[in-house]
């Protein structure tokens, strides 16, 4: 597991040294589909008194700013981590100074958060073999229902047709195989959402205990 939690962090630092605070220096597109992800990770949280947030795999803290602009006003106490170092550094640049923000360079959260999201970051396993990212996922998610008191947020990238060739560094899971898990594995309510337009579904995991 050390490998491969060195490979991905090699593939994010080299991102955002070439690319900077900007979508593409986390592997993705645009802003507005950046966003649109994030509308998803969120719908199954209750903003309306003060909660903690770990945001796992906060690159250079795009969330912060959608926050900011979405949720304006609203108490959030934010905890983003990352194992890239690089990021981690972008992050306290742009953010440091907010209020009620901290980032810590790791793979898991150091603390418990009323929710927990994770935004891309099972989609590109690289040179990593199916049955070793599957434990990657498996075990992430164990550690994210342990550090989360309500409930957590994940998505994964749609699989392709029957007979699409897709790219091989990409990990595209069936809805059902993660979803059920969390059910059996944590005994919550997951729900599926798959109809924003984009290639991918988000897992909402609401913990029932």
């Amino acid at each position: 597991m050390d490998v491969l939690l060195a490979e991905v962090e090699q593939y994010y630092t080299r991102k955002i040294d070439t690319y900077g605070a900007t979508p593409l220096g986390v592997d993705w597109a645009c802003v507005p589909t950046q966003q649109m992800r994030f509308v998803q990770l969120l719908k199954f949280c209750n903003f309306d008194s003060p909660v903690t947030l770990n945001d796992l795999g906060c690159g250079y803290g795009a969330l912060l700013a959608f926050l900011s602009k979405r949720f304006r006003g609203k108490a959030i106490n934010y905890l983003g981590i990352d194992l890239s170092p690089a990021m981690i550094a972008q992050a306290q640049k742009l953010w440091g100074k907010r209020r009620e923000t901290k980032f810590v360079v790791a793979s898991n959260s150091p603390r418990i958060a009323d929710y927990s999201i994770a935004s891309g970051i099972f989609n590109v396993k690289l040179t990593q073999t199916d049955d070793l990212w599957t434990q990657f996922v498996a075990t992430t998610l164990a550690n994210m229902h342990a550090t989360s008191r309500r409930g957590f947020a994940v998505n994964f990238l749609t699989p392709l047709p029957e007979g699409v060739i897709g790219i091989t560094e990409l990990y595209r899971p069936p809805s059902e195989l993660w979803s059920n898990y969390c059910q059996k594995r944590f005994g919550a309510t997951v729900e599926i959402l798959n109809s924003y337009g984009m290639r991918e579904y988000t897992l909402l995991i609401r913990k029932t205990t």
